[in-house]
Formats: C-alpha cells, structure tokens, sequence
C-alpha cells in the first residue's frame, strides 16, 4: 500500500507500540523516526544530544511552560532564542524537527506530541496504541529481563511521565480516544494484527468522502 499519511503513533509503556511503528513503516516502505527525532533536532539546533534525551517527554514547570507557549504562538527571534533557558530550546527545537521531517513526506513517528504538533497538516493520522496492565508487564519483565513487580513500577512511571508531558504541551488529553483518529488495544490483537489494523483504517482516511 502507498500512502501520503504522516502516521503519529502515541503508546502506553509496553504496548509494543515502537515496534508497531517499526513494522508499519516498513510495510508503508516510508521512514520510522522514534528516538531519531531527538538527533535531527539536536543536529538542526545545534543543541547537545544528550539534553535532548534527558528531557525526552518530561514535563517541565508551568512557569516555563507559559513561556514556552508564548513564544512557540507567537513567533521568537534569534537573539530572544539565545536567551531562552534550555529546557525552552529543546521542546521549540524538537516541535520544529516533527514539522520538517513530515514535510519531507509520509513517515511513523512514535512519541513527542508528534500530532499536536502536526494538528494542522490534514494528511496527519493519530494513533494511540494501549493494552492490558498484564500483558505490558509480562512484555517489559521478558525484554529487560524483570521482575514482574519492577516492571509495573517502571510502566506506572514512564505512563505518569508521558501522560504528564502529552497533557501539558497540548490542548487534548494523553491515551484520551477522542485526542486520535484511531485507538487501539495491542494486548488483544497482537503485534502484527494491530499494524495490519492500523493499515485498513488508514485506507478508510485517505479514500476521499
């Protein structure tokens, strides 16, 4: 199938939702951008890596934010970019690599608000991917090798961080249904039908009504 979707993929920890997006942007034969999207915002802002990583869908405080949002709705030189503080300048790097890496054409990326940031190119098409607490736990214990009581914390925690992040840099709700065009539970279809899902519903959003 060829499509000229950009695919956001939102996850719960230990959905499979990185290796959803892997295996439907191969399918697609079009690009997959997870962790990469944090290099080419790093290589076009000419902001260290490493920052970008430690502040990968973390919320920050919501003084900053305002300001964040204020400068993002409004437009930012280059010297008031200078003296932003650098939580400022990674999340305004990061929403500027999305935005010119969909107008490179069709691509899956998973994570980073992607479809907020996207909420104003009509080939976007969002995707939540969810599944039973069981199923994430047994998924993260057999990946990085733990016990099932360590791994529960650590989907608890990456969930509160996403959930967090999702919901303050953006007007809709993390994981809510109505924030995406498709939501899915990959506990009860499983990896591949989940992609093969993802791809029957795309076909609908691109046939023109």
């Amino acid at each position: 199938m060829k499509t000229n979707a950009i695919i956001t993929i939102g996850r719960q920890y230990g959905s499979g939702g990185r290796e959803i997006g892997e295996k439907l942007a191969e399918k697609l034969e079009i690009p997959f951008y997870d962790k990469e999207l944090l290099e080419r915002a790093a290589n076009d802002s000419g902001i260290c890596k490493e920052l970008f990583e430690n502040h990968d869908e973390k919320p920050t405080n919501s003084f900053l934010y305002s300001l964040v949002m204020d400068t993002y709705s409004f437009g930012y030189s280059s010297a008031a970019f200078t003296d932003m503080p650098i939580n400022h300048k990674v999340f305004l790097a990061q929403f500027e690599a999305v935005k010119k890496l969909a107008m490179e054409g069709p691509c899956v990326m998973v994570g980073r608000c992607a479809d907020y940031a996207l909420s104003e190119f009509s080939n976007c098409f969002s995707v939540f991917i969810h599944s039973d607490m069981e199923s994430r736990i047994r998924r993260i214990a057999q990946k990085y090798d733990m016990k099932d009581n360590k791994a529960r914390d650590a989907i608890q925690k990456t969930d509160k961080s996403r959930s967090s992040y999702y919901n303050y840099y953006t007007n809709k709700r993390w994981g809510d249904a109505s924030s995406y065009h498709l939501s899915i539970d990959s506990g009860k279809l499983g990896i591949d039908k989940t992609v093969e899902c993802i791809i029957q519903t795309l076909k609908v959003f691109e046939t023109p009504v």
